[in-house]
Protein backbone atom coordinates (compact mmCIF):
# COMPACT_ATOMS: atom_id res chain seq x y z
CA UNK A 1 0.00 0.00 0.00
CA UNK A 2 1.86 3.32 -1.08
CA UNK A 3 1.80 5.97 1.15
CA UNK A 4 0.92 10.02 0.91
CA UNK A 5 4.69 10.52 0.57
CA UNK A 6 4.95 7.86 -1.66
CA UNK A 7 2.90 9.38 -4.11
CA UNK A 8 4.39 12.70 -3.30
CA UNK A 9 7.59 10.93 -4.96
CA UNK A 10 6.16 9.64 -7.76
CA UNK A 11 4.16 13.15 -8.43
CA UNK A 12 7.45 14.71 -8.48
CA UNK A 13 9.65 12.06 -10.68
CA UNK A 14 6.10 12.87 -12.95
CA UNK A 15 6.65 16.39 -13.23
CA UNK A 16 10.53 16.48 -13.59
CA UNK A 17 10.15 13.41 -16.43
CA UNK A 18 7.52 15.72 -18.21
CA UNK A 19 9.54 18.52 -18.29
CA UNK A 20 12.55 16.26 -19.24
CA UNK A 21 11.01 15.10 -22.15
CA UNK A 22 10.10 18.78 -23.61
CA UNK A 23 13.64 19.35 -23.37
CA UNK A 24 15.58 17.00 -23.75
CA UNK A 25 13.99 13.47 -23.45
CA UNK A 26 14.99 10.33 -21.39
CA UNK A 27 11.89 11.23 -18.43
CA UNK A 28 11.55 7.15 -18.10
CA UNK A 29 15.06 6.87 -16.42
CA UNK A 30 13.33 9.17 -13.71
CA UNK A 31 10.04 7.97 -13.43
CA UNK A 32 10.58 3.99 -13.66
CA UNK A 33 13.30 3.89 -11.04
CA UNK A 34 11.07 6.11 -8.24
CA UNK A 35 8.00 3.63 -9.11
CA UNK A 36 9.67 0.58 -8.44
CA UNK A 37 11.70 2.50 -5.37
CA UNK A 38 8.15 2.92 -3.63
CA UNK A 39 8.06 -0.86 -3.62
CA UNK A 40 6.02 -1.15 -6.98
CA UNK A 41 7.32 -4.74 -8.94
CA UNK A 42 9.39 -4.07 -12.05
CA UNK A 43 7.40 -5.60 -14.59
CA UNK A 44 4.52 -3.55 -12.50
CA UNK A 45 6.41 -0.11 -12.85
CA UNK A 46 6.69 -0.38 -16.00
CA UNK A 47 3.67 -1.39 -17.64
CA UNK A 48 2.00 1.51 -15.15
CA UNK A 49 4.71 3.76 -16.72
CA UNK A 50 4.12 3.23 -20.24
CA UNK A 51 0.50 3.98 -19.87
CA UNK A 52 0.48 6.99 -17.37
CA UNK A 53 3.41 8.52 -19.96
CA UNK A 54 1.08 8.33 -22.95
CA UNK A 55 -0.59 11.65 -23.03
CA UNK A 56 2.65 13.02 -23.31
CA UNK A 57 3.12 10.96 -26.61
CA UNK A 58 -0.13 12.67 -27.58
CA UNK A 59 1.16 15.89 -27.35
CA UNK A 60 3.99 15.84 -29.09
CA UNK A 61 1.97 13.83 -31.50
CA UNK A 62 -0.13 16.80 -31.80
CA UNK A 63 2.60 19.43 -31.86
CA UNK A 64 4.13 18.56 -35.23
CA UNK A 65 1.03 17.47 -36.78
CA UNK A 66 1.21 19.35 -39.70
CA UNK A 67 4.47 17.69 -40.75
CA UNK A 68 3.26 14.55 -40.20
CA UNK A 69 -0.15 14.05 -42.14
CA UNK A 70 2.20 15.75 -45.45
CA UNK A 71 3.51 12.23 -44.96
CA UNK A 72 0.03 10.35 -44.85
CA UNK A 73 1.77 7.59 -47.57
CA UNK A 74 4.29 6.64 -45.59
CA UNK A 75 2.56 5.87 -42.25
CA UNK A 76 0.49 2.89 -44.16
CA UNK A 77 3.39 0.82 -44.23
CA UNK A 78 5.47 2.93 -40.84
CA UNK A 79 2.94 2.67 -38.31
CA UNK A 80 1.47 -1.03 -38.77
CA UNK A 81 5.12 -1.92 -38.12
CA UNK A 82 4.98 0.32 -35.00
CA UNK A 83 1.33 -1.21 -34.06
CA UNK A 84 2.79 -4.67 -34.40
CA UNK A 85 5.82 -4.13 -32.89
CA UNK A 86 4.69 -2.49 -29.91
CA UNK A 87 1.97 -5.52 -29.23
CA UNK A 88 5.03 -7.74 -29.70
CA UNK A 89 7.03 -6.03 -26.68
CA UNK A 90 3.83 -5.93 -24.67
CA UNK A 91 3.69 -9.43 -24.78
CA UNK A 92 6.95 -10.24 -24.65
CA UNK A 93 7.38 -8.30 -21.31
CA UNK A 94 3.99 -9.89 -19.96
CA UNK A 95 5.80 -13.11 -20.43
CA UNK A 96 8.98 -12.28 -18.68
CA UNK A 97 8.68 -13.35 -14.92
CA UNK A 98 9.46 -10.56 -12.18
CA UNK A 99 13.14 -12.25 -11.13
CA UNK A 100 14.33 -12.06 -14.88
CA UNK A 101 12.81 -8.42 -15.33
CA UNK A 102 14.35 -7.11 -12.64
CA UNK A 103 18.12 -8.40 -13.66
CA UNK A 104 17.84 -7.22 -17.36
CA UNK A 105 16.54 -3.71 -15.78
CA UNK A 106 19.93 -2.47 -15.20
CA UNK A 107 21.26 -3.55 -18.96
CA UNK A 108 18.16 -1.77 -20.06
CA UNK A 109 19.05 1.37 -18.44
CA UNK A 110 22.37 1.70 -19.77
CA UNK A 111 21.62 1.01 -23.01
CA UNK A 112 18.64 3.68 -22.73
CA UNK A 113 21.27 6.03 -21.22
CA UNK A 114 23.77 4.97 -23.83
CA UNK A 115 20.91 6.01 -26.56
CA UNK A 116 20.31 9.37 -25.09
CA UNK A 117 24.19 10.42 -24.71
CA UNK A 118 24.80 9.73 -28.86
CA UNK A 119 21.41 11.49 -29.53
CA UNK A 120 23.22 15.09 -30.41
CA UNK A 121 25.70 12.94 -33.01
CA UNK A 122 22.98 11.33 -34.42
CA UNK A 123 20.92 14.43 -35.61
CA UNK A 124 24.10 15.58 -36.59
CA UNK A 125 25.15 12.40 -38.47
CA UNK A 126 20.91 12.86 -40.30
CA UNK A 127 21.60 16.61 -41.29
CA UNK A 128 24.62 16.05 -42.82
CA UNK A 129 23.57 13.06 -44.73
CA UNK A 130 20.06 15.59 -45.33
CA UNK A 131 21.71 18.18 -46.97
CA UNK A 132 24.51 15.66 -49.25
CA UNK A 133 21.13 13.87 -50.35
CA UNK A 134 18.51 16.34 -50.70
CA UNK A 135 15.30 15.09 -49.95
CA UNK A 136 13.64 11.87 -51.91
CA UNK A 137 12.00 8.31 -51.61
CA UNK A 138 14.19 5.91 -51.30
CA UNK A 139 13.55 2.23 -50.37
CA UNK A 140 11.21 3.81 -48.07
CA UNK A 141 9.62 0.51 -47.24
CA UNK A 142 12.86 -0.97 -45.84
CA UNK A 143 11.78 1.43 -42.78
CA UNK A 144 8.80 -0.83 -41.73
CA UNK A 145 11.59 -3.27 -40.51
CA UNK A 146 14.01 -1.44 -38.51
CA UNK A 147 10.95 0.73 -37.35
CA UNK A 148 9.38 -2.63 -35.97
CA UNK A 149 12.27 -4.32 -34.41
CA UNK A 150 12.30 -0.89 -32.43
CA UNK A 151 8.96 -1.01 -31.73
CA UNK A 152 9.32 -4.20 -29.88
CA UNK A 153 12.09 -2.52 -27.69
CA UNK A 154 10.05 0.14 -27.43
CA UNK A 155 7.03 -2.16 -26.16
CA UNK A 156 9.50 -3.60 -23.55
CA UNK A 157 10.94 -0.85 -22.12
CA UNK A 158 10.69 2.46 -23.78
CA UNK A 159 13.39 4.41 -22.92
CA UNK A 160 15.32 5.77 -25.83
CA UNK A 161 13.09 4.40 -28.43
CA UNK A 162 12.97 8.23 -29.91
CA UNK A 163 16.89 7.82 -30.83
CA UNK A 164 16.47 4.66 -32.19
CA UNK A 165 12.99 5.57 -34.60
CA UNK A 166 15.03 9.07 -35.34
CA UNK A 167 18.06 6.67 -36.68
CA UNK A 168 16.38 4.01 -37.91
CA UNK A 169 14.20 6.71 -40.32
CA UNK A 170 17.43 8.83 -41.12
CA UNK A 171 19.19 5.69 -42.81
CA UNK A 172 16.20 4.18 -44.65
CA UNK A 173 14.61 7.70 -45.65
CA UNK A 174 16.03 10.59 -47.61
CA UNK A 175 13.88 13.61 -45.91
CA UNK A 176 14.48 16.72 -43.91
CA UNK A 177 15.25 16.19 -40.41
CA UNK A 178 11.99 18.34 -39.10
CA UNK A 179 9.80 15.62 -41.41
CA UNK A 180 12.10 12.93 -39.63
CA UNK A 181 11.33 14.43 -36.33
CA UNK A 182 7.39 14.22 -36.74
CA UNK A 183 7.65 10.60 -37.64
CA UNK A 184 9.16 9.57 -34.76
CA UNK A 185 6.69 11.30 -32.67
CA UNK A 186 4.42 9.78 -34.87
CA UNK A 187 6.11 6.13 -34.05
CA UNK A 188 6.46 6.83 -30.42
CA UNK A 189 3.26 7.50 -29.85
CA UNK A 190 1.89 4.46 -31.98
CA UNK A 191 4.21 2.04 -30.33
CA UNK A 192 3.20 3.11 -26.89
CA UNK A 193 -0.74 3.25 -27.42
CA UNK A 194 -0.71 0.02 -28.63
CA UNK A 195 1.42 -1.32 -25.43
CA UNK A 196 -0.94 0.88 -23.64
CA UNK A 197 -4.04 -0.76 -24.63
CA UNK A 198 -2.56 -4.22 -24.57
CA UNK A 199 -1.66 -3.22 -20.91
CA UNK A 200 -5.24 -2.14 -20.31
CA UNK A 201 -6.10 -5.62 -19.90
CA UNK A 202 -2.97 -7.08 -17.93
CA UNK A 203 -4.35 -6.67 -14.45
CA UNK A 204 -0.97 -5.04 -14.03
CA UNK A 205 -1.80 -1.42 -13.98
CA UNK A 206 -2.00 0.99 -10.90
CA UNK A 207 -4.38 3.06 -12.16
CA UNK A 208 -4.62 5.36 -8.74
CA UNK A 209 -0.39 6.14 -9.81
CA UNK A 210 -1.28 6.35 -13.94
CA UNK A 211 -3.61 9.61 -12.36
CA UNK A 212 -0.99 11.23 -10.44
CA UNK A 213 1.89 10.65 -12.82
CA UNK A 214 -0.07 11.73 -16.20
CA UNK A 215 -1.63 14.82 -14.70
CA UNK A 216 1.97 15.75 -13.33
CA UNK A 217 3.66 14.77 -16.40
CA UNK A 218 1.38 16.83 -18.66
CA UNK A 219 2.17 19.87 -16.20
CA UNK A 220 5.60 19.26 -16.24
CA UNK A 221 5.36 19.47 -20.46
CA UNK A 222 4.16 22.64 -19.88
CA UNK A 223 6.80 23.75 -17.68
CA UNK A 224 9.67 22.51 -19.94
CA UNK A 225 8.40 24.02 -22.74
CA UNK A 226 8.13 27.10 -20.64
CA UNK A 227 11.83 26.93 -19.83
CA UNK A 228 12.82 26.19 -23.72
CA UNK A 229 15.61 28.52 -24.43
CA UNK A 230 16.44 29.05 -20.78
CA UNK A 231 17.85 25.64 -20.07
CA UNK A 232 20.66 24.20 -22.88
CA UNK A 233 18.99 20.45 -23.48
CA UNK A 234 22.40 19.04 -24.02
CA UNK A 235 23.35 19.79 -19.96
CA UNK A 236 20.26 18.61 -19.46
CA UNK A 237 20.48 15.54 -21.58
CA UNK A 238 24.05 14.35 -19.78
CA UNK A 239 22.55 15.00 -16.36
CA UNK A 240 19.88 12.62 -17.29
CA UNK A 241 22.63 10.26 -18.83
CA UNK A 242 24.21 10.32 -15.76
CA UNK A 243 21.89 9.79 -12.93
CA UNK A 244 20.49 7.21 -15.68
CA UNK A 245 24.03 5.02 -15.01
CA UNK A 246 24.43 5.51 -11.54
CA UNK A 247 20.90 4.13 -11.11
CA UNK A 248 22.09 1.32 -13.29
CA UNK A 249 24.94 0.83 -10.50
CA UNK A 250 22.44 0.63 -8.18
CA UNK A 251 20.36 -2.62 -9.74
CA UNK A 252 23.44 -4.05 -10.46
CA UNK A 253 24.40 -3.65 -6.69
CA UNK A 254 21.07 -4.78 -5.22
CA UNK A 255 21.16 -8.03 -7.77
Amino acid sequence: MLSGFDYLWIALAALVAGAINALAGGGTLITFPVLTAVGIPAVMANVTNTVALLPGYLGGTLAQWADLKVQAKRLWFILPASVVGGLLGGILLLNTGEKVFRQIVPFLILLASLLLAVQDPVRAFLLRRAAKHGGGQVSELWSSLPIGLAAIYGGYFGAGLSVIVLAALGLTLDESLTKLNALKQGVAFSVNLAAAVFFLFSGKVVWNVVLVMAVCALLGGWLGGRLAGKIKPARLRWLVVTIGVVVAGIYFWRG
